[in-house]
Parts: structure tokens; sequence; C-alpha cells
């Protein structure tokens, strides 16, 4: 006997389905960065209006202050306002700091740093072959610019080597790569994060190589379970930088023929 073809149970839409989080968390996090610069900004402008002179302060002394001000209002409003206005939590877990590091992040750091310099100088050797406007020999604008004096120097090492990594791994391997790897595959959370980060850092072949070191921060964040690895393996990085950058340019200069 034939059924009834309106009684048969209705098939299931098999499609993947897409996950939102993938966009909105990224967009999340860049929107926090981007109205963080918005509010120092209006900050600065605000001074201004008011009659604050800032030109009375060190250069250096204000970038600091700034580069720690937009830092902190963006950890604020990405992390502190979904739980402020809806209860959204972040847990220890997801940000990647349930302990204090260990000597395994500390043998870990430059064991990736050496990963890293591998993987940047395959990335950024196939960019100029791949594409005939990319320009390896782009600076990144800092934020800190002729130094003198060495309070100078030890503000940009603050901000560089120690402020910057710790709100970044925090923000990006903690926070993006950690919720973000509860919802999608690991490659995708790995994928996505390095291109954001890669993406805030502005010139093409200084996006790719922080795309790179991406790659190995959110590995070792997966590895052990935390962002303590990352951070210092950031931090090597960023005084390997420092030290070309700042105290010894000519070395660079040699090294880029």
């Amino acid at each position: 006997m034939l059924q009834n073809s309106s009684n048969k149970a209705p098939v299931e839409d098999e499609r993947p389905k897409l996950n939102w989080g993938i966009l909105i968390l990224p967009a999340w996090v860049f929107g926090g960065f981007i109205i963080s610069q918005l509010i120092v900004i209006a900050l600065i402008k605000v001074l201004e209006l008011t009659g604050v002179s800032l030109e009375l302060i060190n250069q250096t002394t204000l970038n600091t202050l700034f580069s720690i001000l937009i830092y902190a209002i963006t950890l604020l409003l990405v992390i502190g306002l979904p739980w402020w206005v809806h209860r959204y939590k972040t847990s220890k877990q997801e940000l990647g700091i349930t302990r204090l590091p260990s000597w395994t992040d500390i043998w870990l750091a430059p064991t990736g740093l050496i990963i890293y310099f591998l993987l940047s100088a395959v990335l950024i050797l196939a960019a100029t072959h791949l594409l005939p406007w990319f320009n390896v020999e782009q600076v990144q604008d800092t934020g800190f610019d002729k130094l003198n004096l060495r309070f100078e120097y030890i503000l940009a090492f603050v901000s560089l080597v120690i402020i910057a990594p710790l709100a970044e791994e925090t923000l990006f391997r903690g926070y993006l790569y950690g919720k973000l790897r509860k919802t999608v595959p690991i490659w995708a959370a790995i994928l996505v994060t390095s291109i954001l980060f890669g993406a805030i850092h502005g010139a093409w072949n200084v996006a790719i190589d922080t795309f790179a070191l991406s790659v190995v921060l959110c590995i070792l964040r997966e590895m052990t379970g935390n962002i303590w690895a990352s951070v210092l393996l950031h931090m090597l990085k960023n005084g390997i930088a420092y030290y070309l950058l700042f105290i010894n340019p000519i070395l660079l200069t040699t090294l880029g023929g």
C-alpha cells in the first residue's frame, strides 16, 4: 500500500551552516581597536580645546601613554563591554591565563622563534615572486622616532617589548583565538586570528611577517593551553626588532644589503 507523501518525516537540511562567530568575533576585535583609537583622538581634541598644550610634553612620553591607553580601552571594550551589557563572560581558560608561566613556556619561545623566522622568510619570498607590487622594504611605523634620551629608549622598550606583547596576546591568542577554537576547527581559528593580526599591522610586508608570527603563536597557545609561551615569543621577537631599529640600525642596513 502506498503511503501518502505528506506523512513523510521532513528531511533536515544537511548543508553546512555558517558559524557567524568566525565573522563577528574578528570584526568585534577590529572594531574595538578602531574605536579605542578614535576615543584617544577625541580626548586629545578635548584637551586642546580646553587649553591643555600637549606640545610641552615629551613626544616619546606621549606616545607611550597613548599606546597604553589604546590597549587598555581596547581590552575593556572587547572583553569588558559584552560582560557588562549581556553578562557575556570570558573565562580564564578562554583567555589562556589559567596558570603562571612555566619552564616549558620559556624553552618553547626560542624554538618558536626559529620556526617563525623560517615561515616568515618562505612567505615573504613567495610574495616577492608572486606579487609584482610587493615592497619588502616597507617600514612599520612604531610610533617611536628620533629617540635621543635614555628615558626615551626605556619608554620605547617598555611599550614595544613588554606592553604590546602582553596586550596583543591577551586580545588575539587569548580572547579571539580562545573563543574561535570553541566554535570552528582549530585551523580556521588560527587562520582567522592570524589574518586579522597581520592586517592591523599595516604595511604588506609587515602584515605577512606578523601573519607568520601569529600562526606560530597560535600553535604555542594550542600546545600549552595558555598564552605565556606566546607572550614570551612575542617579547623575544619585538626585543630583536627593538635592537635592530633603535640600538644597532646599522646592522639592519647590513643585513638588508
